[in-house]
């Protein structure tokens, strides 16, 4: 952070201890690298696809379309890229296969159709086959065109990348609308509200901090009709709507990449690699950063945070003699 605000780029940081530029501008990272370059006059080499690289001696060779580059040490900054991951699994790495990670659900289902935009804090469980909890998340929930979106879901699609992966996307998840509260303290609180409201109809009268539309979506979910008011609802509609607030049952099936953003999970086995210096166990001079690593994290603000503490411990250790 002080490196960039140096730069002049203030930064701000998220309530999820994400970091951003306050401009929201990704734009201004990337101008700030180049300018970075070309003052410290880095040759920035592009159109110069990598055909292969190995070790000589105690040099590392790169070949390329137009040359070949002689260095005792070599950084390897390459992302997901399937073709230097095969260089690297025959230079006697081991390759984690790569999944996609940070995705949205893709869900088709009348209580949340024709909701797009609507926000909200939830909590969100992965279900097993069997029934049980496997991942869980809580956080701001977004309702989209083709399902579930927002930190919640991102959250659980790149903690679960290899088990989703796995089920081919096809699986349960449990959502609590109101995040921690139980089925059986929000029965009470309806009945409360009935005797309360009793005149008052529940499509118009929203309880519990839900966005409008979704609470008459799930009134509508647990049978409750439009024109009806709460003194009319039976001990069963109430105990449907409490089971509709805690733990509504979506399936999913499939997924979707979020915006243009597309980050796998996968990459050098984490067990190969020096993290002090963020150089290979296997090959000295050898380092890596980035997705390269069998890295992923929570969203991509991290991502980039984990790339740049990458390059710079190894950078160091690159700088120093040995």
């Amino acid at each position: 952070m002080e490196w960039f605000e140096k730069k002049g780029i203030p930064l701000k940081i998220e309530e999820d201890g994400r970091i951003f530029p306050e401009s929201n501008s990704s734009q201004a990272i990337i101008d700030c690298f180049i300018k970075e370059t070309e003052r410290l006059n880095i040759e920035v080499l592009k159109q110069h696809p990598v055909k292969s690289f190995k070790k000589e001696m105690n040099n590392w060779l790169v070949s390329t379309e137009n040359k070949i580059f002689s260095s005792k040490k070599l950084m390897i900054a390459t992302g997901s890229n399937p073709k230097i991951w095969s260089f690297l699994k025959n230079l006697g790495h081991s390759i984690v296969p790569p999944v996609p990670s940070l995705f949205t659900f893709n869900i088709n289902d009348n209580r949340i159709k024709d909701l797009p935009g609507v926000s909200t804090l939830a909590s969100v469980s992965v279900l097993s086959k069997e029934g049980t909890t496997k991942l869980n998340s809580e956080g701001p929930l977004l309702i989209t065109h083709w399902g579930l979106s927002g930190p919640a879901i991102l959250k659980l699609s790149a903690w679960g990348a290899v088990d989703l992966f796995d089920v081919k996307y096809q699986f349960r998840i449990k959502v609590n609308w109101l995040i921690s509260e139980t089925e059986e303290s929000v029965f009470e609180r309806l009945k409360e509200l009935k005797n309360k409201h009793t005149k008052k109809f529940l499509n118009t009268n929203t309880q519990l901090g839900l966005p409008k539309r979704l609470w008459q979506n799930l009134l509508a979910a647990s049978k409750i009709l439009e024109n009806q008011k709460w003194a009319e609802t039976t001990h069963f509609q109430l105990k449907e709507l409490a089971s509709q607030l805690t733990q509504s049952i979506f399936h999913v099936q499939g997924k979707s990449t979020f915006k243009e953003e597309f980050v796998t999970a996968g990459g050098i086995d984490l067990k190969e690699i020096n993290f002090k210096r963020y150089e290979s166990k296997i090959h000295k001079g050898l380092f890596f950063a980035g997705e390269v690593l069998n890295i992923d994290a929570i969203t991509g603000g991290f991502n980039f945070q984990n790339a740049w503490t990458g390059g710079f411990i190894a950078a160091k250790a690159i700088a120093t003699k040995d």
